[in-house]
């Protein structure tokens, strides 16, 4: 075991959506947890998410010019191969300046320039995958690694399975004591603590198809007295804060984006959400009843596989993106209508829940060092 004073350095690398971000900063708040004398550094990709999600967090990140590739023909394209060489010279002159113990790679395609100039200094590597069908930087990279953690079963299809280590996702540690911040959550929000209340989220980014589903029955849903707290996501917050009349109803509460998702998961009776990894762990952990939409533009179809697995447990309720608009209502008044069946959601998800995971994959970060 490394010991607990030592002054390590260690880069966490990679971003893009808030499923490689969050857990990234679990795992450093649990480095720092067991060794506080560890000086840790973010890079991820310059203009993406993590830029501003990681220093409110706390934490220093530098920004490399790295871009993937466009699905459609465009002349941003050309830029890539040049960007790529500034990102990897880039990567190469903070691994030296910083003088790195340890590597961490969370997704993304800032990690990809990190971990490849890494591999190059024979700098120890440790990945962590989040879903259950992996990306296709992780699984390039997870040549170079000696550890590679992961949150679901049957990765060895995608990594070495000498290399893989079973221990979930890492999620924010004041998700696993909701009951005790109830009464300050429903003051946060201003909600009414009697009232039904709905949690609607998209994952960081939102989602089209769950905003305009609860857009299309947002007066049935106040028609019923249920309270919402609406996370539409940057990009569709202006447009439905414009399409709504009920913009002055204290039992809606709309944001861009929540930071206080602990107040939000305690005051919620029922989560609308889409099935990422990282959110459906949340969900098990924060012990929630939900109705899982999956989104239909990812690899694979993971988040059908992610939410199938909780459905097939009878620990959440899945509605097809396609069927959201005309099916969304019905369940959610199912749900809430049932408080046994409700009861036996929260029951049957908190089951799954893999806890302490920043913790146990932070021990073995420190033991790889």
């Amino acid at each position: 075991m490394a010991n607990s004073t030592t002054k390590y350095k260690i880069i966490i690398s990679g971003g893009g959506t808030g499923g490689h971000i969050y857990p990234a900063v679990a795992i450093a708040d649990a480095l720092k947890g067991q060794n506080p004398n560890i000086e840790l550094l973010f890079v991820g990709a310059e203009g993406r998410m993590e830029m501003e999600k990681v220093p409110k967090a706390g934490y220093q990140i530098v920004g490399l010019p790295i871009r993937g590739l466009q699905r459609s023909l465009s002349p941003k394209n050309l830029s890539v191969p040049f960007r790529l060489l500034q990102s990897l010279w880039k990567a190469n002159g903070l691994l030296s300046d910083f003088q790195a113990d340890a590597v961490v790679g969370v997704g993304g395609y800032a990690s990809a320039a990190v971990l490849q100039m890494a591999a190059l200094k024979k700098i120890p590597i440790a990945i962590q995958e989040q879903n259950s069908y992996a990306g296709l930087t992780n699984k390039w990279l997870s040549r170079f690694a000696q550890k590679i953690f992961v949150a679901y079963p049957n990765m060895e299809n995608f990594f070495p399975k000498e290399k893989i280590q079973l221990l979930g996702n890492p999620v924010r540690k004041d998700l696993e004591n909701l009951e005790g911040i109830g009464e300050k959550a429903f003051d946060f929000f201003g909600l009414d603590r009697n009232k039904k209340t709905i949690l609607v989220i998209g994952g960081s980014l939102g989602a089209r198809t769950i905003n305009e589903s609860i857009l299309e029955n947002i007066e049935a849903l106040l028609a019923q007295d249920y309270q919402i707290v609406w996370q539409t996501g940057k990009i569709y917050y202006e447009s439905i804060k414009s399409k709504l009349e009920v913009k002055q109803d204290k039992r809606l509460i709309i944001k861009d984006f929540v930071y206080e998702m602990n107040y939000a998961y305690a005051c919620a009776d029922l989560v609308v959400s889409r099935a990422g990894a990282l959110s459906v762990s949340e969900l098990c952990l924060a012990r929630k009843a939900c109705i899982l939409v999956p989104s239909p533009n990812v690899a694979e179809d993971h988040q059908t596989k992610n939410a199938m697995a909780l459905v097939s447990r009878s620990a959440a309720v899945l509605v097809k993106d396609s069927e959201a608009k005309t099916a969304l209502l019905g369940e959610i008044n199912k749900v809430l209508g049932n408080e046994t069946l409700r009861k036996s959601l929260e029951t049957n998800i908190f089951a799954l829940a893999q806890t302490n995971a920043a913790d146990k994959i932070a021990k073995e970060i420190l033991e790889m060092i």
